[in-house]
Parts: C-alpha cells; sequence; structure tokens
C-alpha cells in the first residue's frame, strides 16, 4: 500500500452540512445549504460561513450581516440537499421543503423550527479569498430542541441523528467510538463486595464458585 500525490485542494472531509437562513433588507427569506463551515473561536463564540459570491443568499449576507446556522439531520437529509442544489430566486424553499419556519430571538432572521439546533449569528468580518467568500461571525443566542436533553440538563444531539458532508455524499455518524480524553482516562476500579462479619452476611467468591455463610465460618 502507497500514497498518491494529488494537486493542492479540498480535502478536509467530513464537514457538517448546515442550512444557512437569511432574510434580505425586502424581508424575503432564503435557506442555503453550506458545508464550508465551522468553529472559529470559543471564547467569545465565533463561527464562519464561506459564500460564492453568485449564490442568491449572498446579497442578503453582504446587506444585513445576520444568519441563522440550523443543524441538519437525517430526517430533513433530503430538504438539505434541495436547498443546496435550487436556488431561492424563484421559490420560497420553506413552502418547497415544507421546513418549519420560525423566529430568531436576537437577530431579524427565520431559523428552521425542525432542526435540533439553531445559532444566530451576526457578522463581525467579511472576507474575500477567492471563489469564496467568508463571513465571520459573532454567535449572539442558541436554541436547541428539548426533546434531547436529559434530566440532568445535558443536550444529546447524537439522539437526533446528525448528518455530516463528505466529497458529495451525505453521512449519518454511527457509532460512538469514545468521548473527548478516553484515551488516557484511567479504568475505574471494580469494587469487592463486602462482608459485614458482624451479621453473617454472604461472601462473594471473585470466581463466583462458592458462597458461604459467615456464621458458619466460625
Amino acid at each position: 500500500m502507497g500514497k498518491l500525490d494529488f494537486k493542492p485542494g479540498n480535502m478536509l472531509y467530513p464537514l457538517p452540512a448546515v442550512m444557512v437562513s437569511v432574510r434580505d433588507k425586502e424581508g424575503n427569506d432564503n435557506i442555503i445549504t453550506v458545508a464550508w463551515t465551522g468553529t472559529v473561536c470559543t471564547n467569545p463564540p465565533m463561527l464562519y460561513i464561506s459564500v460564492r459570491p453568485e449564490r442568491h443568499s449572498y446579497k442578503a449576507l453582504h446587506e444585513t450581516g445576520e444568519f441563522v446556522v440550523n443543524l441538519t439531520t437525517e430526517k430533513i437529509a433530503k430538504a438539505t440537499d434541495f436547498c443546496g442544489v435550487r436556488s431561492g430566486r424563484d421559490m420560497d424553499k420553506f413552502e418547497q421543503t415544507g421546513l418549519i419556519k420560525g423566529e430568531a430571538k436576537k437577530i431579524n432572521a427565520p431559523v428552521i423550527e425542525d432542526s435540533p439546533v439553531n445559532i444566530e449569528c451576526r457578522v463581525r468580518e467579511e472576507v474575500a479569498l477567492g471563489s469564496h467568500t467568508m463571513f465571520i461571525a459573532d454567535v449572539v443566542h442558541v436554541t436547541v430542541d428539548d426533546s434531547y436533553m436529559d434530566e440532568r440538563g445535558t443536550f444529546h444531539l447524537e439522539k437526533a441523528a446528525p448528518i455530516v458532508y463528505s466529497h458529495g455524499t451525505y453521512f449519518g455518524l454511527g457509532e460512538s467510538l469514545g468521548t473527548f480524553g478516553y484515551s488516557v482516562r484511567k479504568k475505574k476500579k471494580k469494587r469487592k463486595q463486602n462482608v459485614n462479619k458482624s451479621k453473617g452476611g454472604i461472601i462473594s467468591c471473585p470466581c463466583l464458585m462458592y458462597c458461604y455463610d459467615n456464621q458458619k465460618r466460625r
């Protein structure tokens, strides 16, 4: 088995496939599917999306500086693809896909209620790079579907069956391989079953072959 040399190109896969919802100055709403996206900073929370200037949603992004990143799932995978290959110039993508429209809390833009996570963003910097323009944005608000919250207040995105994009194909995530830090985490020692000798409890042999009544061993 060897290695092949490729010319420089985008080989950073898989990537999240997100639907970005926008509203232009005239009040028209649209959805654009984006895979060129990711985290920029934790504190303050920031992310980016990269969009081609010829895309219909580019004008709204450029003029308003506001957008919502809506995470996608297997349930809305078809709508995710549709919003990436069809233009909103001649149609209402919410109507065409049946996606439920909601309103953002902190910005003037629609959210996709079918998405388990809606990330409201305000553009901090716009950088023209070549084929794409990068919109670097501050995260100003986040809403999540409470059906994926447990009793401890932990959000379980994996239960929503999120999808990713790789070389033109959408994939589910598959099974968990470990949590952050599992490679160096110390294994918990198994506790041995203790016996209260004063009360004649039962002693459990490690090999599970024999059990003795403590009173009989006196």
